[in-house]
C-alpha cells in the first residue's frame, strides 16, 4: 500500500481532546477501509500566516498513513464535510520519516535553548551616556545621503507623500 503523510488544521476555539477526538475518527475511517496510521503527532496550536475562516491560530496534527487511495479520499471528503477542520494537506511520500518529525524537533530545539534565559553569560549593566557626549543629529542628516536643500527618495519607490497627494 501506498505510504501518506496527511497534515489537518482544525480550528482554534476546539480543546485539544476534540482535536483528539477528531484523529480518531479518522484513524477508525482508515481502519475500516484496509489502511493503518503508523504515526500520529499533535503539533500544538500555531500562529497562521493568514487569516482563514476568520482563525488566526489553528491546532495542526500530522497522521502518517499506511492506506490504499480510496482510504484517504474518503478521510478527505469527511474533512471538507467537518467544519472543524479549515485545510488539510496530503503528500505520497517513498518512506515514513522515523522517529519525532521536523516540527516536533524543531520545538524541543528551540526549548533547549532559551531555557530559563540562565545562560546569557556575565553582562555589564548598561549605562547612559551623559547629554554633553551624544551629539545632536539633525532631520536632515538622518537620511542616508542627505544633504541640506535636497530632498529625499529611495530609489524605485515613491515617497509616501507623493502618493498621498497624487490619488
Amino acid at each position: 500500500m501506498p505510504l501518506y503523510e496527511h497534515v489537518y488544521l482544525a480550528r482554534q476555539d476546539l480543546s485539544q481532546q476534540q482535536v483528539d477526538e477528531l484523529t480518531a475518527q479518522y484513524k477508525g475511517i482508515i481502519e475500516q477501509l484496509g489502511g493503518k496510521i503508523a504515526k500520529a503527532e499533535y503539533w500544538g496550536v500555531k500562529s497562521l500566516s493568514f487569516r482563514m475562516r476568520k482563525n488566526r491560530k489553528a491546532h495542526f496534527t500530522l497522521l502518517n498513513v499506511d492506506a490504499p487511495p480510496a482510504a484517504l479520499s474518503e478521510i478527505e471528503r469527511q474533512e471538507r464535510l467537518n467544519e472543524d477542520v479549515l485545510r488539510y494537506l496530503t503528500i505520497r511520500v517513498e518512506e515514513h520519516e522515523e522517529g519525532p518529525s521536523a516540527m516536533m524537533r524543531k520545538s524541543d530545539r528551540d526549548r533547549d535553548e532559551r531555557g530559563d534565559r540562565g545562560d546569557r553569560g556575565d553582562r555589564v549593566p548598561y549605562e547612559r551616556a551623559p547629554a554633553e557626549a551624544v551629539p545632536a543629529v539633525t532631520l536632515a542628516h538622518s537620511f542616508r545621503g542627505t544633504e541640506l536643500g535636497k530632498t529625499w527618495s529611495s530609489p524605485g519607490k515613491r515617497s509616501a507623500f507623493v502618493g498621498h497627494f497624487e490619488r
